[in-house]
This record gives structure tokens, C-alpha cells and sequence, in this order.
């Protein structure tokens, strides 16, 4: 019993960290280069995606001071 205890301490304290990572990585923002390569192997139209979601994020335009709605459009 004792030991089906510590395995479920360290399962948990184990998912508990990758989980913590996780979210480290998306607020950094760093994910991308790291899981770019992986995402290609298993989705082949995951570099489309990424080159136009970069493409839409140059495009959306900053909102002016006092503008409620963000604006769209080329710069």
C-alpha cells in the first residue's frame, strides 16, 4: 500500500510541474520554435498556419486611445 502511495505522489507531483511548464512556455510565448519541428511530423500544414497566423498578427493594427473595438486593416 505504501508504495502504490509514493507512485501516486510523484505521478502527481510530476503532472503538477509539466503542467506549471506548460504555462511557463505559452506565457513566454517560446513554445513555437520548440514544438514547431514536432507539430510538421505530425501535422504537415502546421508551417502554413504558423507563417499565416505571423502574417495576421503584423496586419492587426494597434488600438487608438479611446477606440473600443480593435481595428483591422495594413499599416
Amino acid at each position: 500500500m505504501t508504495g502504490f502511495l509514493v507512485f501516486a505522489i510523484v505521478l502527481t507531483a510530476l503532472l503538477w510541474a509539466f503542467a506549471r511548464f506548460g504555462a511557463w512556455v505559452k506565457r513566454k510565448g517560446i513554445g513555437g520554435g520548440i514544438m514547431g519541428p514536432i507539430d510538421e511530423v505530425y501535422r504537415p500544414t502546421a508551417d502554413l498556419s504558423r507563417r499565416e497566423t505571423a502574417i495576421h498578427e503584423q496586419r492587426v493594427l494597434p488600438p487608438r486611445p479611446g477606440d473600443d473595438a480593435p481595428r483591422t486593416g495594413l499599416r
